[in-house]
Order: structure tokens, then C-alpha cells, then sequence
């Protein structure tokens, strides 16, 4: 045995070595006899045993590597039928015991259900007698089964939540068994390198060790998987069974036998199929999508991993009735690379198998691991290519703000967010932009991306989905920005969505400050039922429609106010400090009521009167060219800016710097939103003794009555009772009848199906309570009863409103409301949503409109003076009876068409007064004044015949709107933008166009949906005394000297001065400029010119009128702010002025050369 021993051991050291290299000799599996001198007894035993197996060997091939520290077979004899017996044993011998324990259940079941027949029987006859002898116990045996049953339930119930991780406890150990067996796996991939079979000592292999360990974790697993599983044949035939049966105990042989088998070990790469289901209970996996390409890459990896370990164990140890002579050396890796070529039918052929079994395997295996490839990999290419690109987290920049911008995502709308929101005026925007969409962008948006690719992100998903709500940080996010489509067919259907993101959003996180676009007036009222909204902490609510008609009826009290607004977009000593000294224009302050009960403490006083006294760090609005302008007013400083007199020199000075050393208590996020300009939170402007905001004129409390009510609850707006619909109702003879004069028509397209426009919020504009009764003009509307009906209900509470039933198109009822004697002409579309080709959208808009500039009427006009164009300035006495003068004017009466309009001249000789010619020929409809609504921009290139835009001009560079003659809703894009970096802005801006909406009256109306009338009480008649906006005449007048060839600041200041009135543009004559007189009546709008502009004599003026309490003590006195305007450019060409040598003495001679000046110092916007 020792020579035995040492020809072994001197076998095993060259073939170990060689094997550890790489299994270069582990390929032969032969059975040797490595030592000849044995006995003929033994020698003879031996070769009578094995026949079969046994051949001369070669003495270098021996393949079991033996060592003196490595118990093991001597004569290096292989042992792997006894691994693969300890598998087959298992297997067999369980599965021959449950069909054993089902048999005898069976047949035990039959025998009781037999012997439970003929006690039945016994006991039926034995009757009553033995009942009570016999139930007892049976009763007994009963409760004991069933305490049994209970107990052995109880286990298994107990073993079924310990693998069914519905636990702690359970997820932990079924994510812990699926890595173990992850980590057997890596080790079987480490002992491939090994022989397939070798000797091996368990307390010195530290691999035998963990492998150890783990499968009897395992085994101590599937006892658990047993007691839990309902029935035990198929949890035997299970696959994760069958891999514990061929797996767990070939392991205790090889601790036995001192020697490792690779074997059928490469199995645990089956366990790879239930990756997906781990990833699920730890909630990594949420989405189909995810979870289906997570199965598809399982099922084909664990299919490719496992046929490569058996390809590995076949081709290494060769055929058995080969005598293992026919085996190759192959590597795992190797053979993982055959099947992977092999399914893919490229078949190089550098490796192949040798064994029969090898290729009788491969055979199987091309025909189910082809039709998998083929099925499998295309599908898991396609969802991995269906990825979302989008589908990433926001990462926040430190100290970089960001906004999350949703809703009605386009090309259109992205675009004109981030022209306005990233405009180049703007100060320092360090705000990054996430938009968030659930649908990819098209290649233009993606471009648009891409161009703004450092301030700009975009992620796919919902903002009804908290999971994108979180990927986007809206949680950190300065502001939600939610957009609507303002061309939809339902615009209810709409606002709803937008609603459902407001509410999806506030659930998420309640602080978020949301700003949404809203297309319907009376959806508003729905976000005040959202607990966390909150308009004080800046969350705000554009409603499209609201402000579109509020800028509509502006320009009805005067014509081009819409374009002057739109272009803002984009106090009296103090206002003329802020004028001259700084180049700004000041119209507005916020004011804080001492009254704290109050629901709106905070307002907002447009051009307030001279009783307001304005104390430092008052917030001020101002308009200007860009941001830096307006710190001027934050930087000034008398004691060291009094002598400066070129307004860029204003810079922080040394006070300044001191203190912004002091605290603040601003919320940083409310100073930097309102520019950081006011370091004084508390700081308001102080009224004077007597405020007439609190206190009303004599003439009010006169008018005051208990028993009538002429104004809402709010003393806001006129009021009358519910009248009927039919009794507004005119017909045509009626209507002509009338004679109709200095009143506006709303000619509206709308039938039963349309979608409302809310008409409340152009009326409401015009019966503001700033406007005495008498000034109201009258609204006539023609168009469908049907739709009108619909509108009534929020009509039905003003004063002054007619309807003509039938169709803005018909020529006969625009002559029956007298359309040429008019104020205003409005055109309004409820159809425009419902067309899909978006050039036809405003067909109906536009038709009508070419229809009345074609239309011919007879103008009588008789003797007008030049100056009837313009309003009564407020400081005139217009109640004395005796017209006396005052301020050096005196007022005359006037004779126009319809209507009375007092005229202002200067108290002087007679011959200053211009004389005026009559003009009787005919007069078109292109003299009428209008507006007309448009949806889409380019349409505005239809509206004026005679004009050269260029179809592809932007909407404020077209005559059209420079002119205020159309209107469209895109030019309140810009609000969202602006209303996000000044919180106050939206509320001066409908300040200025709704005629003074409140959050009480939109609580009112969101409560009764109409307005309710109130008594006439101090309180109330105090909220009529605030400004409106006018149009001035510079014809003739208290102004007439600075209108021919004065310069704007000097009107500026004189207006200001002398009756408290703000200006802030100038609508010119397009023709101005020209030497000759001309015909045409178009004007255009200049916005906030310089002090130095040159004025002309045919300019109107916008400005802000103090509210006149006198004017309402008679009504032959009447105040006109905006049929004057109107008329000027009505009439201006049939009336034409001849001044006086005395004014054109002073006018300078060069004219024509300082028109050419003006014309480049103009705002054509």
C-alpha cells in the first residue's frame, strides 16, 4: 500500500497540477489501476468487477487528485453515481412516500366512510335507548381530532406566512434564501475551474464550508416550504424542489466521501426566474412594463446559465459507455459562449461539442432555445427601446431655485412661456424650468429643449401621480406653473383638469404656491373648496376669460386701452418725483386698511389722491423697461440723489447699505418674489385727516336710501332687480325706435350647444360704481336668443342692458341698433373652439367685422366744436347753474348726435375758438369704432384690407392691435410669468380691467352665482371713490396750448397737479406725422412715452380720472370719458379744426423734421 500510495501520490501531484491549470488532464475519466504488483486475488477481483469500466491505463491520466492531507481513493476510482445516487434516492424515495401516505389515506378514507355507514345504521336501530351511552364518547374522540387539526393548522399557517413574505420576518427570509442561492451559484462558478471531481478536505476548503452552510439553510427551507404547502405531490415536482433534491444532498456526500463533484450544482441559476418577484416585494418594481422585462431577462438568463453548466459537466467527463474516453476540456465560460451562439443560430464553429450526450443535448436544446431567442430577445430589445427618455429624477441645484411648469404642454405654449419668462429684461432669472407631461415631446419641442438646456428640464409623467410628483421635487419647488389650453372645444372640461392638478398637487404638498391658468369664470369658484389654497400665500388663478372681456371693455370706455395694457406686460408729488427724477412712471401703491377683520386687508389704489400720504418702504408699482429701472425708486435717497439729474446714476448709497444691515421680518420668499424692495413689511401709505375713502361726499349721503338699493353688496358695481328676460328683448322697429346713440353693441355668434363665454365679465367692467348712473352707456346685444338665454342668469341684475335677437351678420339689425352711432362695436365668438382647422376659427369674427366696415350710412353731423372729443376735466364745477368759471375755464354747452357733452374752453378772446366745416357726404363703417376677438394671431392679418403686415408679423406688431381694433388671448400668456416673480401684479391687473373685483365678491358669486344687492351704506359708497381710465383730448381745452408742440412731461405734471390725473400713453393719429391733412382714422398706441416727447394736436390721451363726487348732482352736467375718445377718431374726418393765428404762433416751423424725431421715439407695439 505504500508503494500504492506513492505511485498515487506521484500521480496526483503531476495531474493535480495540470488540472489546477485548467483541467488539461481532468478530461479523462477512465477508471486506472495505478499499481501492478498487487496480488492475483485482488488483481483478479478487481477486473471481475469491473469488466465494464476497467482497461490498462496510462500511468500520467490519473485524474482524482490524491494527497497524504486529502483522504481519498487510492487508486483514483471516480464516485459520482454516488452524489447523483443521494439525489435520485431522495427524490424517488419522497415521491414514493406521498403516493404511499395518499394510497393508505385513500383506502382508510373508504374503510371509515364504510364503518360510518353501518354505525349509522346501529345506532337508527337501537333507537333512543343508547344515545346517551354512545354520543359521549364520540363527542370526546371529536374534540380530540379537532384539537389535533387545529394544532397542525396552526403550523402551517405559520410556515405559509413565513415564505409568503406578507410579513417582516417573511420578506426578510425570502430575500435572504434568494441570496444564498445566488451566492452557491458564485461559488459552483468558482470550483468550475476545478476537476469535476477531485479530493477535497472539509475542514481545509473554505469554499465546502459556505457551500455547506448554505444548503443546510436551504434544507431547513424547504422543510418549511413543506409544512406550508396544500399539497405535497406537486410542491415535490416543483422546479425550486427539484433543485434543493440535486443540489443540497450531494453536498453531505462529499463531507462524507471527502471528495467535491461539480455535478448538477449549475441548478441554483434556476432560482435567477424568481428575481422579479424579490424585486416586487421589496416595491423596487411598480410598473408592468418593468416587471415584465425583469421575467423576460430572468427566464433567459437562468435557461442559458443552467444549459451551460450541463453542456460543462457532460463535456468534461465524457459518455459512461465510452468509458469517459471521448471528453474535452472546456471551461464554463467556454460553454456559456456554444449555447449563446447556438441559440442564435450563428454556429461559428470553433467550439462544439464531442460527447454524445453533448450533442444529443444540443439537439433539444437549438429547438426550445431558438424559438426563445427569437421570442424573447426581440421583446425584451422592444421595452428596453420603450423606455421612457424622460423617465429620470430632478436633481436641485444648490442655490438654484426651480419651478415646475404643467398642464397644456406644446410647442405654442412652451415657446411663449420661456420667450416671456426668460426675457432678457428681466432681473437675473435664476430659476430653472421642469416641465412635467405625460406625453414625450415632438422633435420641435425637443429642440426647443435642447436650446434652453441649461435652464429648462423636462420628465415624462403626471402630475396625478405622486411617484412624478416626487421625481420632479415638487416638494422643494418654488412654484407650480399649470398651463391651459386655451383652444379646446370644452373649455369646462378644461378648468376641471386643471382643477384635478391643483387638487393632486395640494395633496401632495400643501405649501406648494400654485399659479393656473383658468378658461371659464365661474370655474374659479371651485378652487376656493380646496382646504389649502390660499391666495394670500400667493397662490393665484388667471381666468382667461375674465381678463380677456375686462380688457375688452376698457377699450369701450377707450379705444386702444387693451394694447396699452398688453404692453405693460411685456401721491401726486411722488408720482411726478418718480416721473422726473427717475424716468418712471408710478400707477399704483398697496395700501393696508386698519381694519384686521377684514377679509382683504391688502388693496391695491391705482393713481390714489392727493390725501394719501406714502410712507418709505411702500410697495410701488411701476412701469418701466426692465427690472433694473425700478430699483431706482428702491435706491433713491434725497439727502444724496437731490442734485443728480441723469437718472442712471442712482445707485445704493451709503444709507441704503445701513439699512439693509437691519433685520427683516420678510419671508425671504416674498421678498425676493417682490423684487427684495421692501424692507418695511409694516410700513403703508397713512391717510389724512379727513379720507374721503372712508367718508362720502355730501351728495352721496343725500342719496343714500334704506330702501333702495342701486349697487351690490359690496358697493362695487350697479345694481338693479332680476328683470325677465323678455322684457329687454327689442325687436327691430322697436330698436330703431330707440334711436340708439354713444352706447356699446356686442355682437355675439353662439347657439344652444356653444360653450359660454361669461358676458358677466364684459358688463361688469361697465357698470362699475366708480361711473354715476347717468354716465352708464347703454349695452345692446345682438345675436341668439338661444345662447343669450343661457347668459341671462348672470345678466340679469345690471342696469342698462338690451338684447335684439338674430345675427351679427344681417345687415338690417346692425341698422336697427344704430351700429354708426355707436361708442363701441364689440365682436365675440362662442363657436371659435369648435373647429378644428385653426384658420377657421375666427371666420365668423372676422366676416362680421368686414361686414360693417362695408356698410354706407347718412352723418348729418351740423356744427361741432373741434374739441368735443375730450371729457370734463374732474376739478371743473360743472353743478353751478350760472356756469361760472373756475380755474380760469368756462363750460359750454355742445351739440352732438345723441348725446349731451360738455366742452371745456379757455376763458379767452373769441376768435381762439376753431371753426369747424360740415361734412355730409356719406360715411362708411370703416369709421366705426371696434374690437374684434380672435383666437388665433395670424387671423388678424384679415381684419384691415388695406394694411402690408406680413402674415408672419407678431400679434404686437400688427396694425390691428397697435390700433386696438383686435384682440387675442394670447397676449395674457405673458401674466403667468409675471405673476410669478411680482405676486401683486395680478391683482393690479384686474384692478385696472374688471372695474375693482374683490375676493368677498368672488366668494359671493361663487356661493349665489350672481350679485346681490346691498344698501347704501358709508362703507359702501367709500368703495366707489376710486380711479377709472379716460381718454384727453388735446383739440382744445385746458391743454390745448402743450398739445400744439408741447412735450409729454410738461402735460404730465400739469395733470397731475391740477386735477390729480396720471397719464400713461398716448393713442396717435397714425397720419400724424404728415404735413397735409389726411383721411385716415386709425390710431396707434405709444406706451409711457419720455418727457420729451413732442405732443401733436389730434392725440388722446390715457390717463387715470379721480372718481368726481360732484358729477352726479346733475345730470345736464354730464362727466364723458370715453365717447369723446371714441368720437374723435369716428368724426375726425369729417370735422376738421382751423386754429387760430394766435396757437400757431408759437408753433415751431420745423415741424415736419420734429415728426420725423417723434416717429422713431414711438412704441409701435
Amino acid at each position: 500500500m505504500a508503494n500504492g500510495g506513492d505511485g498515487g501520490g506521484g500521480d496526483s501531484s503531476s495531474s493535480g497540477g495540470d488540472g489546477g491549470g485548467g483541467s488539461s488532464l481532468r478530461m479523462s475519466s477512465n477508471i486506472h489501476a495505478n499499481h501492478l504488483s498487487l496480488d492475483a486475488s485482488s488483481s483478479s477481483s478487481s477486473s471481475s468487477s469491473s469488466s465494464s469500466s476497467v482497461h490498462e491505463p496510462k500511468m500520467d491520466a490519473l485524474i482524482i487528485p490524491v494527497t497524504m492531507e486529502v483522504p481519498c481513493d487510492s487508486r483514483g476510482q471516480r464516485m459520482w453515481w454516488a452524489f447523483l445516487a443521494s439525489s435520485m434516492v431522495t427524490f424517488f424515495g419522497g415521491l414514493f412516500i406521498i403516493l404511499l401516505w395518499r394510497t393508505l389515506k385513500y383506502l382508510w378514507t373508504v374503510c371509515c366512510h364504510c364503518g360510518g355507514k353501518t354505525k349509522e345504521a346501529q345506532k337508527i336501530n337501537n333507537g333512543s335507548s343508547q344515545a346517551d351511552g354512545t354520543l359521549k364518547p364520540v363527542d370526546e374522540k371529536e374534540e380530540a381530532v379537532a384539537a389535533e387539526v387545529g394544532w397542525m393548522t396552526s403550523v402551517k399557517d405559520w410556515a405559509g406566512v413565513m415564505i409568503s413574505a406578507q410579513t417582516l420576518t417573511g420578506r426578510v427570509l425570502v430575500v435572504l434564501v434568494f441570496a444564498l442561492s445566488i451566492g452557491a451559484l458564485v461559488i459552483y462558478f468558482i470550483d468550475s475551474s476545478n476537476p469535476i471531481e477531485s479530493c477535497q478536505n472539509f475542514y481545509k476548503d473554505f469554499t465546502l464550508q459556505i457551500d455547506m452552510a448554505f444548503n443546510v439553510f436551504f434544507l431547513l427551507y424547504f422543510g418549511l416550504r413543506f409544512i406550508a404547502a396544500n399539497d405535497k405531490l406537486w410542491f415535490w415536482l416543483e422546479v425550486n424542489s427539484v433543485v434543493d433534491f440535486f443540489t443540497v444532498p450531494p453536498v453531505f456526500v462529499s463531507v462524507y466521501l471527502n471528495r467535491s463533484w461539480l455535478g448538477l450544482r449549475f441548478l441554483r441559476a434556476l432560482r435567477l426566474i424568481q428575481f422579479s418577484e424579490i424585486l416586487q416585494f421589496l416595491n423596487i418594481l411598480k410598473t408592468s412594463n418593468s416587471i415584465k422585462l425583469v421575467n423576460l431577462l430572468s427566464i433567459f438568463i437562468s435557461t442559458w446559465l443552467t444549459a451551460a453548466g450541463f453542456i460543462h459537466l457532460v463535456e468534461n467527463s465524457g459518455d459512461p459507455w465510452e468509458n469517459f474516453q471521448n471528453n474535452q476540456a472546456l471551461t464554463y465560460w467556454e460553454c456559456v459562449y456554444l449555447l449563446m451562439v447556438t441559440m442564435s443560430t450563428v454556429g461559428y464553429g470553433d467550439v462544439y461539442a464531442k460527447t454524445t450526450l453533448g450533442r444529443l443535448f444540443m439537439v433539444f436544446f437549438i429547438l426550445g432555445g431558438l424559438a426563445m431567442f427569437a421570442s424573447y430577445v426581440p421583446e425584451i430589445i422592444e421595452l428596453i427601446g420603450n423606455r421612457k427618455k424622460y423617465g429620470g429624477s430632478y436633481s436641485a441645484v444648490s442655490g438654484r431655485k426651480h419651478i415646475v411648469v404643467c398642464g397644456h404642454i406644446t410647442l405654442e405654449s412652451v415657446s411663449n412661456f420661456l420667450k416671456d419668462f426668460l426675457h432678457k429684461d428681466r432681473d437675473d432669472v435664476n430659476v430653472e424650468i421642469v416641465f412635467l407631461h405625460n406625453i414625450s415631446p415632438n422633435l420641435e419641442l425637443e429642440a426647443l429643449f435642447k436650446r434652453h438646456f441649461t435652464q429648462v428640464e423636462f420628465y415624462q409623467g403626471s402630475v396625478l401621480n405622486p411617484h412624478d410628483l416626487a421625481r420632479v421635487k415638487i416638494e422643494s419647488a418654488d412654484a407650480c406653473l399649470i398651463l391651459a389650453n386655451k383652444y379646446c372645444a370644452d373649455p369646462d372640461a378644461e378648468d376641471a383638469s386643471n382643477i384635478m392638478r391643483v387638487i393632486s398637487i395640494k395633496n401632495y404638498h400643501p405649501k406648494i404656491r400654485i399659479i393656473t391658468q383658468m378658461l371659464q369664470y365661474h370655474n374659479k369658484a371651485h378652487l376656493l373648496n380646496i382646504p389649502s389654497w390660499n391666495w394670500k400665500e400667493g397662490d393665484d388663478a388667471i381666468c382667461l376669460a375674465e381678463l380677456k372681456l375686462g380688457f375688452i371693455a376698457q377699450s369701450c370706455l377707450a379705444q386702444g386701452l387693451s394694447t396699452m395694457l398688453a404692453n405693460l406686460f411685456s401721491m401726486r408729488s411722488f408720482i411726478k418725483l418718480c416721473f422726473v427724477k427717475l424716468k418712471l412712471l408710478m400707477i399704483a401703491i398697496e395700501y393696508k386698511s386698519a381694519n384686521r377683520e377684514s377679509r382683504s386687508r391688502k388693496r391695491i389704489l391705482i393713481n390714489p389722491g392727493n390725501h394719501l400720504k406714502i410712507q418709505e418702504g411702500t410697495l410701488g408699482f411701476f412701469i418701466a423697461s426692465d427690472a433694473k429701472e425700478v430699483k431706482r425708486a428702491f435706491f433713491y435717497c434725497k439727502a444724496c440723489h437731490d442734485d443728480i439729474t441723469d437718472p442712471k446714476r442712482i445707485k445704493k448709497c451709503g444709507c441704503k447699505r445701513l439699512e439693509d444691515e437691519q433685520p427683516s421680518t420678510l419671508s425671504p420668499k416674498k421678498k425676493q418674489r417682490n423684487g427684495g424692495m421692501r424692507n418695511s413689511p409694516n410700513s403703508s401709505p397713512k391717510l389724512m385727516r379727513h379720507d374721503p375713502l372712508l367718508i362720502p361726499g355730501n351728495d352721496q349721503i343725500d342719496n343714500m336710501d334704506s330702501n333702495v338699493k342701486k349697487y351690490d353688496s359690496t358697493g362695487m358695481f350697479h345694481w338693479c332687480a332680476p328683470k325677465e328676460i323678455e322684457k329687454v328683448i327689442l325687436t327691430r322697429s322697436e330698436a330703431a325706435m330707440t334711436v340708439l346713440s354713444g352706447h356699446v353693441v356686442v355682437c355675439i355668434f353662439g347657439d344652444v350647444s356653444s360653450a359660454l363665454i361669461g358676458l358677466r365679465n364684459l358688463v361688469m367692467p361697465l357698470r362699475a360704481s366708480n361711473f354715476h348712473y347717468h354716465e352708464l352707456k347703454h349695452i345692446v346685444f345682438v345675436g341668439s336668443i338661444e345662447y343669450l338665454k343661457r347668459e341671462w342668469e348672470t345678466l340679469h341684475n345690471f342696469p342698462k342692458v338690451s338684447i335684439l335677437p338674430g345675427t351679427p351678420l344681417s345687415r338690417a339689425d346692425l341698422r336697427a341698433v344704430n351700429i354708426n352711432l355707436c361708442d363701441m362695436c364689440v365682436i365675440l365668438s362662442a363657436n371659435q373652439n369648435n373647429i378644428d382647422d385653426t384658420s377657421l376659427q375666427d371666420k365668423e369674427c372676422i366676416l362680421a367685422s368686414l361686414n360693417i366696415k362695408s356698410m354706407q350710412f347718412d352723418d348729418s353731423i351740423g356744427v361741432l366744436q373741434a374739441n368735443s372729443q375730450g371729457f370734463t376735466p374732474p376739478g371743473m364745477d360743472r353743478s353751478s347753474p350760472d356756469n361760472s368759471p373756475v380755474h380760469g375755464m368756462l363750460r359750454q354747452p355742445s351739440i352732438t348726435t345723441g348725446v349731451n357733452i360738455p366742452i371745456i374752453t379757455e376763458l379767452a378772446k373769441p376768435g381762439k375758438l376753431p371753426l369747424v366745416s360740415v361734412n355730409q357726404e356719406k360715411n362708411s363703417g370703416t369709421h366705426i369704432l371696434m374690437i374684434t376677438e380672435l383666437v388665433n394671431d395670424t387671423n388678424v392679418q384679415f381684419l384691415d384690407q388695406d394694411d402690408d403686415d406680413d402674415p408672419d408679423t407678431e400679434l404686437y406688431l400688427t396694425q390691428p392691435f397697435a390700433c386696438g381694433t383686435a384682440f387675442a388671448v394670447s397676449v395674457l400668456d405673458s401674466l403667468m410669468s409675471a405673476t410669478y416673480f411680482n405676486d401683486n401684479i395680478l391683482t393690479l391687473i384686474r384692478t385696472l380691467v374688471t372695474g375693482g373685483a374683490t375676493p368677498e365678491l368672488e366668494a359671493l358669486i361663487a356661493e349665489e352665482n350672481a350679485l346681490r344687492g346691498g344698501y347704501s351704506t358709508p362703507q359702501t359708497l367709500a368703495n366707489r371713490d376710486r380711479c377709472r381710465v379716460a381718454q384727453l383730448a388735446l383739440l382744445d381745452g385746458p391743454f390745448a396750448d402743450l398739445g400744439d408742440g408741447g412735450c409729454y412731461g410738461d402735460l404730465f405734471c400739469k395733470a397731475l397737479k391740477t386735477y390729480n390725473m396720471l397719464c400713461f400713453g398716448i393713442y396717435r393719429l397714425r397720419d400724424a406725422h404728415l404735413s397735409t391733412p389726411s383721411q385716415c382714422t386709425k390710431r396707434y398706441v405709444i406706451t409711457n412715452p419720455p418727457y420729451e416727447f413732442e405732443l401733436v394736436p389730434t392725440d388722446l390721451i390715457f390717463c387715470l380720472m379721480q372718481f368726481d363726487h360732484n358729477a352726479g348732482q346733475s345730470r345736464a352736467s354730464l362727466s364723458h370719458s370715453s365717447h369723446s375718445s371714441q368720437s374723435s377718431s369716428k368724426k375726425s374726418s369729417s370735422v376738421h379744426s382751423i386754429p387760430s393765428t394766435a396757437n400757431r404762433q408759437n408753433r415751431p416751423k420745423s415741424r415736419e423734421s420734429r415728426d420725423k424725431q417723434n416717429r422713431k421715439e414711438m412704441v409701435y407695439r
